[in-house]
């Protein structure tokens, strides 16, 4: 266990422009990923930030979308999160792979996953460079916790853990 784990483990959706393996066209893309390095910033407006690697497909969707999803996944649902942090998503469907049900924000235009515990929906406001990771600080557009339960938090490796009742 690192030292500063255990952390919640959130998926984020995500859409965008991406080349079809198959041709050179463009073609309009969902994706998903895996992140535990994401934070409220502000109550007033409400800001959440995440800090994703710039290598990874993910943030090219979310430079030029400007907007994604957390999606607060429940502990039971661990194996599914792990596929998608194991694959990248440019070209396989990672909803479909890891049984993960799309469901349409309300306020932007992106894809939630319908099994999560709650969501928001964010547009990003602002982008901060950190190395290999860009943090983009994003406005909530919309807030849910549509059921409690048991939330995904991350020790490291694969290794999961949960809060208690």
């Amino acid at each position: 266990m690192g030292i500063t784990n255990p952390t919640q483990t959130i998926l984020v959706s995500c859409r965008g422009n991406a080349k079809d393996k198959f041709s050179s066209r463009k073609i309009l893309k969902d994706n998903l990923f895996v992140l535990d390095w994401h934070m409220q910033t502000s109550f007033e407006p409400f800001l959440f930030a995440i800090s994703v690697g710039k290598t990874r497909f993910s943030h090219q969707l979310i430079k030029e979308s400007r907007v994604f999803a957390v999606n607060f996944m429940q502990y039971s649902l661990k194996d599914k999160v792990l596929y998608c942090g194991r694959r990248s998503g440019e070209h396989i469907d990672k909803f479909n792979e890891a049984g993960l049900t799309k469901q349409e924000a309300e306020t932007i235009d992106c894809c939630r996953v319908k099994e999560s515990l709650a969501f928001i929906e964010c547009e990003v406001m602002q982008e901060i460079e950190t190395g290999d990771h860009t943090i983009f600080v994003a406005k909530v557009t919309k807030q849910e916790e549509k059921e409690p339960g048991k939330r995904l938090f991350h020790l490291g490796g694969d290794n999961f853990t949960t809060t208690k009742d």
